[in-house]
């Protein structure tokens, strides 16, 4: 084994293993008393906020992260011979120098420059990638929820993972939400497949299995796994998909300074990220969506549905036709249901590690964090005054935006009313969301090395910036 595998390998099985961050730490001394520390505890109480949500991924998997089958979907998520283009990886849109989600304000898939960063180019898609980071326990996925858990439990598929047709319920006996949902990237046919190979989305499963049983070295690593390959049957979708799946096992990132506060260690957050905490599950009622308890396993989401009258921006070259009889408009839910009155409404973003983001919201037209606030904060008038130049877009989305009044129309509720803060207020906001939900081992610096120096196919990786 190379160095650098046996390296990742260890840093695999101590991220399942969720060991940084069990122990309880003593909290300060003195520091219970503090009034500060007293409010904030008492809510994320009220919230039924542990901060211990990693610790709970194997009891709920019934059983252990395998760190062989969580390596090689490593590979496979990196590697271009799972899109049949052969120019894109999962990791080309889900980047570990990104906190696995995307570069870009919206994705670029297929016909790309081979690039991962801000360099990044070729004909969009219609949304930002979400982050592929912590969606073990996410009950729904996509902006627009299309793959969801019907139980609200994304390791419970007693009721059914509903997936849009031809898939629909067929894929329900998957142990997990995201054993399920690894059936659908590499179909998808503006993200990893092309144009060119022929069939439908069973045509092409069927044709990167056959490139993955090609390759002896993958025959190789699945044979150590399962047995079937080891006696020389064919490595199968099933076996793929849970590869891939047992590779984002690996991927949470649950131990930010609020997960430490709420397990005790009081001065884990600083003086203006408490206050900043108390605004975000209280006066600026943030936690009205960006919801902590019950089936939101402390993923700062509600998995639920809004209209939060983003500004509509659309790319000068794209491989998606977009909404709106000025083809500049995203519908949203719509798309989904066919229903109208589920325009223009996504899903809540789980905004953990929300700082690795280099955009917000599902088309990322915004490209600060604050702007992405202070939206949140007066939506009317940032909606009515936006400007994609000085939001920081990407030239080719800075042409003119789609119509934004029908969107406000649709507002929700939630953000109808302005919510009035200090500037003193606004900053402490702000860095709560901007640090008191980062957990460090996040950061690109310590995620980097899980990008492959090689892949068993012996396809080049793609140049990660």
């Amino acid at each position: 084994m190379s160095v650098q595998r046996l390296k990742v390998t260890v840093l695999l099985a101590t991220l399942a293993a969720g060991s940084l961050l069990l122990a309880t730490p003593k909290s300060s001394a003195g520091s219970d008393d503090r009034p500060l520390d007293l409010q904030l505890a008492a809510m994320l109480e009220r919230l039924g906020f542990t901060g211990r949500i990693e610790s709970t991924l194997e009891q709920r998997l019934g059983r252990k992260v395998d760190p062989k089958l969580a390596d090689l979907g490593r590979n496979l998520f990196h590697d271009t011979i799972v899109g049949l283009n052969d120019d894109n990886s999962c990791a080309g849109c889900h980047a570990a120098t990104a906190g696995f989600g995307d570069t870009q304000s919206i994705a670029i898939g297929i016909n790309n420059n081979f690039i991962v960063g801000p360099n990044r180019a070729g004909p969009r898609n219609q949304r930002r990638t979400p982050m592929a980071a912590n969606a073990v326990f996410y009950p729904t996925l996509m902006w627009n929820s299309r793959f969801a858990s019907l139980s609200n439990d994304p390791f419970d598929n007693g009721d059914g993972f509903k997936f849009p047709p031809p898939e629909g319920l067929t894929l329900s006996d998957k142990p997990h939400l995201l054993v399920a949902q690894a059936f659908i990237p590499p179909t998808e046919r503006v993200e990893a497949a092309g144009f060119v190979f022929p069939g439908d989305s069973f045509d092409i499963r069927a044709e990167v299995i056959r490139r993955i049983n090609e390759v002896p070295a993958y025959r190789k690593l699945f044979g150590k796994i399962f047995p079937e390959v080891r006696a020389g049957g064919p490595v199968t979708y099933d076996m793929f998909a849970k590869a891939i799946a047992e590779f984002e096992f690996t991927l949470v990132f649950a131990d930010a300074p609020i997960d430490r506060f709420a397990r005790g260690e009081r001065d884990a957050l600083t003086e203006d990220q408490k206050k900043g905490a108390l605004l975000f599950f209280g006066t600026a009622n943030c936690v009205a969506c960006h919801a902590v308890s019950g089936q939101s396993n402390e993923m700062f989401s509600d998995f639920k549905q809004h209209v939060l009258g983003v500004p509509q921006i659309a790319p000068a070259f794209g491989n998606v036709t977009f909404d709106g009889p000025g083809a500049n408009e995203d519908f949203g839910l719509e798309q989904v249901t066919g229903d109208a009155n589920d325009r223009y409404m996504f899903r809540t973003s789980p905004i953990r590690n929300v700082a690795l983001q280099p955009a917000f919201f599902h088309n990322g037209a915004f490209t600060r964090l604050e702007d992405a606030i202070r939206h949140h904060l007066n939506v009317s008038k940032s909606a009515r005054t936006y400007n994609s130049v000085k939001a920081g877009v990407d030239g080719d989305l800075q042409g003119p935006t789609g119509p934004i009044e029908p969107v406000l129309e649709r507002l929700d509720p939630l953000v109808a009313k302005p919510t009035p803060l200090t500037p003193e207020e606004f900053k402490q906001l702000v860095e709560f969301v901007r640090n008191g939900l980062l957990d460090p081992r996040a950061k690109p610096e310590n995620l980097r090395q899980l990008i492959p120096s090689s892949v068993p196919s012996g396809r080049p990786i793609q140049l990660f910036q």
